[in-house]
């Protein structure tokens, strides 16, 4: 069971950061924020795939006159307005009703105009992520930490939270992002002996799909496995969709939220006797659909095993299993052995088992963490 770092609570419009809510998920907009029409069609597919929380870049100031109609067509997820060297962009996004500003210390240095920002965002309680990237660091901060980055990550969001908290303004979100995972990794855990400030993780510039889905997953997880890391975005050079996908699988493999049954399926080496690949497609597929009517179906582990080594023991321990070979399944229910069905039969016999367990409507997740799954609901 992870027991999670304690931190403050933020409200991002419905969706709280901290305060031991369950992690969000994060992703941003890769059109032309200009482009009202095709933002708010990405910004709505985001929704409808599960992010909670969606960025959009503010670069110019066709973007920021943009912000306004984008606000009033999306209206299914806070939206976040990513603010970099201009501040009067940050205003005409919180005038826009944008729920959240981010912005990075590296780029926004003008003392009196960060005030009108904080006194805005106050004014209309829009928190603010203090965004750190290795790539854009305070050059103060930078200059006098030359030999140590994660040292220099540190210091630049701390210059900015006591900046922020000099105008009594504490709705702060903290990120200290860096495509280095080890430095990622140590910087978060340096920044949570000092604060209680919610995190935002993320691994950036990870990558392409493949690279990206490790690095995340090991600089994201390994931070959530501590009980650090209060929502998340996954860091993808393609499709965001890839980014909500891959941070629900991060977040259902710890267990700290599900979005899909957890099927474990044997990697099928020379041993197997059945089409174990074919069967667990089925499998994920069938309970995918199942779930989608049955949300409880969530909180189930079902094993796909095709070989007598480790079969029967996974199966045993799943609230549904299959332990195949020859052509033959074994169905477990609850540890016990239920009944054997020839190969064709065997994911309609699974998924009969999983509909039995339903019914039952009790004693759901033999291998869970401990933790209440926290299922998610498309906006």
């Amino acid at each position: 069971m992870i027991k999670r770092r304690k931190t403050r609570p933020i409200r991002v419009g419905p969706i709280t950061i901290g305060g031991g809510s369950p992690v969000s998920i994060q992703s941003m907009t890769k059109t032309d924020t200009a482009d009202v029409a095709a933002t708010v069609r990405q910004i709505r597919a985001l929704a409808t795939a599960g992010c909670e929380i969606v960025r959009v870049a503010v670069p110019t100031i066709e973007a920021a006159k943009a912000l306004a109609a984008i606000r009033r067509e999306a209206n299914q997820v806070p939206l976040v307005a990513d603010i970099h060297f201009h501040p009067q962009f940050a205003l005409a996004a919180i005038e826009a009703g944008f729920d959240k500003i981010r912005w990075n210390p590296g780029n926004i240095r003008d003392t009196e105009r960060v005030r009108e920002v904080v006194g805005r965002a106050k004014q209309h309680r829009i928190p603010i992520r203090i965004g750190v990237n290795v790539g854009s660091l305070d050059p103060d901060c930078e200059a006098a930490h030359r030999n140590d980055l994660v040292e220099a990550i540190v210091q630049s969001a701390l210059k900015s939270v006591r900046l922020l908290e000099g105008f009594d303004f504490h709705d702060i979100v903290i990120s200290l992002k860096s495509s280095d995972v080890l430095q990622m990794l140590a910087a978060y855990r340096r920044m949570a002996e000092l604060c209680d400030y919610p995190f935002h993780l993320g691994v950036t510039e990870a990558g392409l799909l493949a690279a990206s889905t490790v690095k995340s997953s090991i600089g994201i997880g390994a931070l959530l496995a501590e009980g650090i890391g209060d929502t998340i975005r996954v860091s993808i050079t393609g499709d965001p969709i890839d980014e909500v996908k891959v941070a629900q699988r991060i977040l259902s493999a710890l267990s700290l939220r599900r979005f899909e049954t957890n099927v474990i399926a044997c990697p099928s080496c020379g041993r197997c006797e059945i089409d174990v690949v074919g069967i667990a497609k089925q499998v994920e597929q069938r309970l995918k659909q199942l779930a989608a009517t049955e949300p409880r179906c969530l909180e189930l582990t079902v094993a796909v095993m095709g070989c007598v080594v480790n079969g029967p023991g996974e199966s045993e321990h799943a609230d549904v299993g299959l332990a195949g070979g020859g052509g033959v399944g074994v169905i477990y229910r609850k540890g016990q052995q239920v009944r054997r069905v020839a190969e064709a039969q065997m994911v309609d016999a699974l998924i009969e088992e999983v509909k039995h367990i339903l019914g039952e409507g009790s004693g759901f997740g033999v291998r869970g963490s401990g933790q209440e799954p926290q299922p998610v609901h498309a906006a």
